[in-house]
């Protein structure tokens, strides 16, 4: 058998010439169809459909120094509680013609580096962080470039750029207040390794007064079996454990599957926190107390900025605190030591 021809996609001179036009109406008709009559586009388009013909956007990139492209760097994709942030974003860019590229860092910084030293090089026209950059390097290459960067689910005084996000010190206080006014005394923690986790977990603890907080650690991303994990290590080191704060909703699913294993009500005899407010957390049994954060609102402002900065418009707040609530629900609601 011989091998078929290669693959020839269609050129804009194959469009003309199927249209019966220049190759200079034709891309006017494409890239500036207000200088040509609505016949003419109309044959052009049928053309491009006949041909299947895809424009070269880099090298029109290369003309108009945009690429159209927004770079999305994530933590993790398995992550439940971005997701929100992630699909509001991409359609608020793609509503102004821009298209999103996922990155992903595995909560790693060396990673996370690497990552967005690939993405400045490809030039998009803004980068979306959900965290903030970690790397002084990164940092400094990101102002240097001049690309618009916004970070999200993170605070901080002296951003890349912008800033779209909460204090985690905040969450874990606001955390360890709800425990305090239920009277737990008994209490574990259950969290990721990553930064912001570890962040929420000192919050928690200073407003608890107190250092000798059992703690269960595990590696970020979490998962259902890490809560599991993580609350049979919990209940080995404090047997009469009351309540547990976990640093996401993954891992609060986890120790409640877990807790049901080992025949412990919930909230009868463990109360459960996550954070996060991931979908799931609404309807699960029993569903779960959660920290809600307005990702979808998060994705949105993002996507105004970028497009603000494209449009070379000034950005009047580059800092934006959007705040969270708990939600109280059964996993937490009747339980009482």
């Amino acid at each position: 058998m011989t091998a078929p021809p290669p693959y020839k996609p269609a050129t804009l001179r194959d469009v003309a010439k199927a249209a019966g036009v220049s190759l200079i109406t034709a891309s006017r008709a494409l890239g500036n169809p207000g200088v040509v009559s609505d016949k003419t586009i109309a044959k052009v388009r049928q053309a491009v459909e006949a041909t299947g013909y895809i424009p070269n956007l880099l090298a029109g990139g290369l003309k108009s120094k945009r690429s159209r492209t927004v770079a999305v760097i994530m933590p993790a994709l398995s992550v439940a509680q971005f997701l929100p942030t992630v699909q509001s974003l991409s359609s608020a860019l793609a509503a102004q013609g821009y298209q999103v590229i996922l990155g992903e860092t595995n909560y790693d910084a060396g990673r996370e580096e690497a990552v967005l030293n690939t993405m400045i090089g490809r030039q998009p026209d803004g980068i979306v962080m959900i965290g903030l950059v970690h790397s002084p390097r990164a940092q400094e290459r990101l102002r240097h470039c001049g690309i618009p960067v916004v970070e999200t689910w993170d605070m901080s005084e002296r951003p890349v750029d912008t800033v779209i996000g909460f204090s985690h010190v905040k969450v874990g206080g606001a955390v360890a207040g709800y425990f305090l006014s239920r009277g737990w005394t008994k209490v574990g923690i259950a969290t990721g390794s990553d930064h912001r986790a570890s962040l929420r977990r000192e919050g928690f603890l200073a407003t608890l007064g107190r250092s000798d907080v059992p703690t269960a650690v595990v590696p970020s991303p979490s998962s259902i079996a890490l809560g599991r994990r993580a609350l049979a290590e919990l209940l080995e080191r404090e047997p009469g454990l009351q309540a547990v704060s976990c640093s996401s909703d993954m891992l609060a699913h986890g120790v409640l599957v877990e807790a049901q294993a080992r025949g412990l009500r919930v909230p009868g005899d463990l109360a459960v926190v996550g954070f996060g407010d991931a979908e799931f957390s609404a309807h699960v049994l029993p569903s779960i107390t959660s920290v809600h954060v307005d990702g979808p609102e998060i994705g949105r402002m993002a996507a105004r900025l970028i497009i603000a900065r494209c449009n070379g418009e000034a950005v009047a707040q580059p800092v934006v605190d959007m705040g969270f609530r708990l939600i109280e629900r059964e996993s937490s609601r009747a339980h009482a030591p």
